[in-house]
């Protein structure tokens, strides 16, 4: 049975929550509010304006809970890999490398360690590739997601199993991650029209929640679950196959110096 190596205290499982909850909050708040028809959707820039601080909030209560100088260096190294790995693999037709590493580190180090490695890695990703948008904020939100949802799945799985479930996660993973950035654009695009589709598939404002949410299946549906998100699966099936046993193995050995050496280096009671 595996354990992560920066484990969560109920106050920060708690501050995780109140991220996670505002975080879907500003994805979701479109459909979930009332908006009288005719109304003008504009992105929650109050919302984007906050995720900086509440990067910084969960950074220091995972400090103070057991996140080391040695664990924060690992969590340096990991982020400038994940931004050097997405300048490298483009995006094109899906195939990105950052997230079978997200997952991997996720599944060492915890769910809280996940939530910040995937902060981190997209946005030093967007600043290697000028990649600085309105979208940046969403992409490091449910990549942080992704990451704490590593941390989260169970302990008992090792060695072929614990990889099997680790590539179902990442598809898992790879088709949640188009879906919610595509939710998190799809409000604001006017007069959406795809080909061979009749009709626009934009969001309406003050039509009916289901009406909405089919409107958007189908825009999801034939923009990126046949394309990008089946090809970002597909890279992180073969990359958490080939290169997870190895990069587990090596994640565990740091992580144990890491707890060794903060033990070590705590006076006796």
């Amino acid at each position: 049975m595996t354990r992560a190596a920066v484990p969560l205290s109920p106050r920060s499982a708690a501050v995780l929550g109140v991220a996670s909850l505002g975080g879907l909050m500003m994805l979701c708040w479109p459909l979930l509010l009332k908006v009288p028809e005719d109304t003008r959707v504009d992105p929650p820039f109050l919302f984007l304006a906050l995720l900086p601080i509440v990067i910084a909030v969960v950074l220091a209560e995972l400090s103070e809970g057991g996140m080391d100088a040695r664990v924060l260096a690992i969590l340096g190294v990991l982020s400038a890999l994940n931004a050097i790995l997405r300048t490298v693999s483009a995006g094109t037709a899906g195939v990105e490398f950052v997230f079978f590493l997200l997952i991997l580190g996720g599944r060492v180090f915890g769910a809280g360690f996940g939530f910040v490695l995937g902060c981190t890695s997209l946005f030093a990703s967007a600043l290697m590739t000028a990649g600085v948008g309105p979208w940046l904020p969403f992409q490091m939100l449910v990549s942080a997601w992704i990451g704490m949802g590593a941390g989260l799945l169970p302990k008992r799985f090792t060695g072929r199993a614990e990889i099997a479930l680790l590539v179902v996660y990442g598809v898992f993973a790879a088709y949640a991650f188009g879906l919610l950035m595509n939710l998190s654009g799809w409000p604001f695009l006017l007069g959406v029209q795809v080909p061979g589709h009749e009709g626009a598939l934009s969001y309406v404002a003050g039509a009916p929640l289901l009406d909405n949410l089919r409107t958007f299946a189908t825009y999801t549906l034939i923009t990126s679950t046949g394309s990008f998100d089946t090809g970002r699966a597909i890279t992180n099936t073969v990359a958490l196959v080939v290169l997870g046993p190895a990069i587990l193995t090596t994640l565990r050995r740091a992580a144990k110096r890491a707890t060794v050496t903060a033990v070590a280096g705590t006076p006796a009671a």
